[in-house]
């Protein structure tokens, strides 16, 4: 059985209010390019399809035209859970017609992959809650098949509140996906290819800056070794950067995004995962390095605007998106940072750095006409080197607002 692994795609996402949909559509055509050169059976995409619970019309066309050419028209089995950034009934809503072409789109933990019909050749033979068991074309051997969409602490809870056992509600959030997990692993057989998919943040995973949640690590790691070791393979999702988890008590990976999301990581390589799996045997596992999309650059002018302007004139990184950082003495001119983004389009933001000083400054006048928000975002990235989370910048909205409803009561007592 040939599997292949992604996730991450967050379709809809743009850098600094520039689209990446076109990098992203390159990206699926890859990805099914690669399915057809590499004579997939299965593939499996471990969450966060979408960048927002509300993505836009272009990112919801994009996913559906991909999956109905992933699936080879119902001949290649695509099994889709949600994440983090996914609303799993929006995910979910095309299941009836999904399924008619062996496309198994699962939103919670705990879903029934049994709960429609599969089409064509793709079978599910077995069901239950959080498992399935898959016949698949091609294959001598089924696939059973543990599935964990992004649980968070209440889903867990209404899983596990199933078994009616207070003990079992009370244990850790690791602990707590460990029983799922445990409890799902006992269909695996020695006569099936044996598989988890899930999206979690698993103890030891090296994060970058663009996984935008507060939810990473802390409370909510999982420790390695509740993945279940009779599993040929775990397909994990959350993490942007292709890895493979370690101590983990079967192979587990996380196959990254496809694109970069953030300068973060600009020198980041991008991949999905083949897996050849078969019954009683160990899996093989190859990364598969992807080149779509243009690549995130950081360059840092040391010696000054005029190094800066001779890189665009050479064309350096025609191809790429830039974050220029530019060590100055003076303010740039707004015709100075005109003429670079003019010679260079792929410029995103360019950051004067005083000399001497380890922050960066802006370009005063580029604030004004701003919402408070773009400016509070825009100081956050400068301060943090990071894009804002969507949390921090939920609660400074809400601090704003209550500061504007204070003033308005104040002046409406004014006689």
């Amino acid at each position: 059985m040939r599997i292949l692994h992604t996730s991450d795609w967050h379709l809809g996402r743009s850098l600094e209010q520039i689209s990446r949909i076109e990098e992203q559509r390159e990206f699926m055509d890859l990805l099914v390019a690669i399915c057809e050169e590499e004579q997939i059976d299965l593939v499996l995409v471990a969450g966060d399809i979408y960048d927002t619970y509300n993505p836009p019309a272009s990112a919801e066309e994009l996913f559906y035209e991909a999956l109905e050419r992933l699936s080879g028209r119902g001949t290649r089995a695509v099994v889709v859970i949600a994440g983090n950034h996914d609303n799993p009934e929006r995910l979910c809503a095309a299941s009836p017609l999904a399924y008619k072409n062996g496309i198994i789109l699962l939103g919670y933990p705990g879903s029934d992959a049994g709960a429609y019909k599969t089409g064509g050749e793709i079978r599910v033979a077995a069901s239950g809650t959080g498992w399935f068991e898959l016949a698949l074309p091609h294959c001598e051997h089924h696939a059973v098949i543990l599935s964990l969409p992004y649980p968070s602490e209440s889903r867990l809870e209404e899983v596990l509140s199933r078994e009616a056992d207070e003990g079992i509600l009370q244990k850790a959030y690791s602990d707590k996906v460990g029983e799922i997990l445990d409890s799902g692993s006992r269909n695996f057989r020695e006569d099936t290819v044996n598989l988890v998919v899930a999206h979690l943040f698993m103890k030891g995973g090296r994060e970058s800056e663009s996984e935008r949640t507060l939810q990473v690590g802390g409370a909510w790691t999982v420790y390695p070794e509740a993945l279940p070791a009779g599993a040929h393979y775990a397909a994990l999702g959350h993490l942007h950067r292709p890895q493979e988890v370690r101590h983990a008590a079967c192979p587990a990976f996380y196959s990254g995004s496809p694109l970069a999301y953030s300068f973060s990581e600009a020198e980041h390589s991008k991949a999905v995962y083949l897996v050849d799996a078969q019954p009683g045997q160990k899996a093989r596992v190859s990364p598969i390095y992807l080149n779509c999309g243009k690549p995130l650059r950081r360059w840092v002018a040391e010696e000054g605007y005029g190094q800066a302007l001779a890189w665009c004139e050479e064309g350096r990184d025609r191809n790429a998106w830039v974050e220029l950082t530019i060590v100055t003495d003076r303010i740039l001119t707004m015709e100075e940072q005109k003429k670079l983004r003019n010679l260079h389009p792929g410029i995103v933001n360019i950051y004067p750095r005083l000399k001497g000083e380890p922050g960066m400054v802006e370009y005063s006048a580029s604030r004004e006409g701003k919402k408070i928000d773009e400016l509070f975002s825009e100081y956050y990235r400068i301060r943090m080197g990071a894009d804002i989370p969507d949390e921090v910048m939920a609660a400074f909205l809400e601090i704003v607002n209550e500061q504007d409803e204070e003033v308005d009561a104040g002046e409406a007592d004014i006689p």
